[in-house]
């Protein structure tokens, strides 16, 4: 019986384990569910007789919506002996293969956050007890989920089938001249849904975008930082230095009725409204081929949320096949999202 650790927002455990038990289920991988509430993690038992690292041979950890990270369980420390805690977890990859390094990561609450300096403090002495099993060629980084100072799950997350930042999410600083919190959701949505080799080509100065519902101008700073000509709809007021620019135009208008005069390249909406409304919206936008790419949010409902997102998605897929649009749909909770998941629409 193997086991993998993923990591999500705290009060997510069951959307996350709703979404990894389908989803296994439908890649052919038997297994059972543990989650605590609030826990910040799941983890995900297969049954006897199945490969340790088949759910990530057959699940795609990009596919995964509420999901930050993962790790495939190697070992379960505890208790652990304060006293000399890095001479077990090594011991845990001596007959393995090799790992590039250690991540060190714990669960996204008060008491998780509080092991940051454990996580740190054991940084050095990790990699001086591990000389001769790092070999900065290998695709596994050694992971170190910490519990608390006497329990750790430790695990392998692969370069290849995982976030590539230990915790799930960048590390981003909210600008001074953003004119909202709310810009930091588009950047982190272009970092985590875009990969890294298509973002110069993706975003580009000069291209035209549309912001549906865009006061006061978070999402729309991003694209004038980026070089982007903007029409930001909203019938709110703008930010000053936004309009001063020269690179936005803004109009008093509602979302769900504006029309562009032509295509353009990008469409980004972050509106308060109903998750089927907003697809709604953005599956015309798709069909009648008025912008490019898309990226959106939705907004989640109080319950059952997994079964709300993927049946809108599900939907959205449908319509767009049936359309003749060949479009690809990407979706995640994003660090910076709250009730809500980012999803990223590009052609396929």
């Amino acid at each position: 019986m193997s086991k993998t650790l993923l990591l999500c927002r705290a009060g997510f455990e069951s959307d996350l384990a709703a979404e990894i038990q389908e989803k296994a289920g439908l890649a052919g991988v038997a297994g059972f569910v543990r989650a605590k509430s609030d826990s910040g993690f799941v983890i995900f038992e297969t049954v006897e007789g199945q490969a340790d690292d088949i759910l990530q041979k057959r699940v795609q950890f990009d596919s995964l919506v509420f999901a930050r990270q993962w790790l495939r369980v190697i070992a379960h420390l505890s208790p652990l002996d304060p006293a000399d805690r890095v001479t077990p977890i090594v011991d845990c990859f001596r007959e393995g293969t090799p790992v590039r390094d250690f991540w060190l990561t714990f669960p996204d609450t008060n008491e998780g956050k509080s092991l940051s300096k454990l996580a740190r403090k054991l940084e050095l002495p990790l990699q001086k007890g591990a000389k001769g099993l790092l070999h900065s060629q290998s695709q596994d980084h050694a992971h170190l989920f910490l519990i608390s100072g006497t329990e750790i799950w430790v695990g392998i997350t692969s370069a290849d089938n995982g976030s590539p930042w230990p915790l799930g999410f960048p590390r981003l600083r909210q600008p001074s001249a953003a004119p909202s919190r709310s810009t930091l959701k588009l950047e982190e949505a272009w970092l985590q849904l875009i990969p890294e080799a298509q973002r110069a080509t993706l975003l580009k100065p000069f291209q035209k975008a549309v912001d549906l519902g865009a006061a006061p101008g978070g999402w729309t700073w991003q694209l004038v930082n980026r070089g982007m000509q903007v029409v930001a709809i909203d019938n709110g007021p703008m930010d000053a230095t936004l309009l001063d620019s020269g690179q936005v135009t803004h109009l008093k208008e509602d979302a769900f009725s504006y029309r562009p005069s032509r295509t353009v390249d990008w469409l980004v909406c972050d509106m308060v409204d109903k998750p089927a409304r907003v697809a709604e919206l953005m599956e015309r936008w798709l069909l009648e081929g008025w912008t490019r790419f898309a990226i959106f949010n939705l907004k989640l409902p109080m319950k059952r949320r997994w079964m709300e997102v993927n049946l809108i998605l599900q939907r959205m897929q449908q319509e767009l096949d049936a359309g003749g649009k060949r479009y690809r749909l990407s979706a995640k909770q994003l660090y910076h999202d709250r009730e809500e998941i980012t999803v990223f629409a590009a052609p396929a």
